[in-house]
C-alpha cells in the first residue's frame, strides 16, 4: 500500500504514463533492436527505459491496489 497520498494523487499515479518523448524513444529503440541495429550505448539506454517502465508499472499497481483497498474500507 502507498500511504500519505491523497485520493487524487493515487489516481494520478495509477493513470500515469511515460512522457511522449520517452515513449517515442522506447519505440524507436525497440524497433531498432528487433532489427539488430543497436550499439552498446543504445542497448544501455533501452535497458534504462525498460527499467523505468517496470518501476512505473509497479508504482501504478501499488496505487491501484491502495485505491481499491480504500474503496473497500469506505463501503
Amino acid at each position: 500500500m502507498l500511504t500519505g497520498l491523497s485520493n487524487d494523487e493515487l489516481v494520478a499515479l495509477a493513470e500515469s504514463a511515460l512522457s511522449l518523448d520517452a515513449q517515442s524513444q522506447l519505440h524507436d529503440l525497440l524497433s531498432r533492436n528487433a532489427e539488430g541495429e543497436l550499439l552498446a550505448e543504445d542497448l544501455a539506454m533501452l535497458d534504462r527505459l525498460l527499467a523505468r517502465v517496470d518501476d512505473r508499472n509497479l508504482l501504478k499497481a501499488r496505487a491501484s491496489y491502495t485505491l481499491d483497498y480504500l474503496s473497500q474500507l469506505a463501503s
